[in-house]
């Protein structure tokens, strides 16, 4: 099932267990996963984008291999709150990785998570190179991290 808001996420969300947290892009996926007590998120990979099916099989295979109980998936809405095509995309992709994932997914506002995952990097004195090959993962804990957020003030 497919979540508009936090609160109807946690609603179908056991009461521990990790979550795993998309920024899927036009080029490639970040993941992101949480701890199973959904405190911290932490960047995992960046998957390249490539044809729907394997991307997604990477993506189960990384969600049951952590025992992960939801997907949260950026949404990228424009400054003013609209959605545009990439929204559009973001909400397609989650409709196919639903047809096939047994997990609640659900979206969260993923406006400037790149930006503040790139000013992070770059306050860590992370190079160039590295920057741009873990900033999808690292935008994508920041999208999860403020899910889990969310679902702590919730609980």
């Amino acid at each position: 099932m497919i979540c508009e808001t936090a609160e109807e996420f946690a609603a179908l969300l056991p009461p521990a267990g990790a979550l795993i947290g998309l920024d899927p892009g036009t080029k490639t996926i970040g993941v992101a996963v949480s701890d199973g007590l959904r405190s911290v998120a932490s960047p995992l990979e960046t998957i390249r984008r490539t044809k729907f099916t394997p991307n997604a099989e990477r993506i189960l295979v990384l969600a049951q291999g952590r025992g992960v109980a939801g997907i949260v998936i950026g949404l990228p809405r424009n400054m003013d709150g609209t959605e545009g095509p990439r929204a559009q995309a973001a909400r397609g992709f989650a409709r196919n990785l639903g047809r096939l994932a047994a997990l609640p997914l659900a979206f969260w506002d993923e406006r400037l998570s790149t930006v503040a995952a790139e000013r992070a990097m770059i306050e860590a004195d992370t190079s160039r190179a590295k920057r741009a090959e873990r900033i999808d993962s690292v935008a994508a804990s920041y999208i999860l991290q403020g899910m889990l957020d969310r679902l702590r003030y919730i609980g």
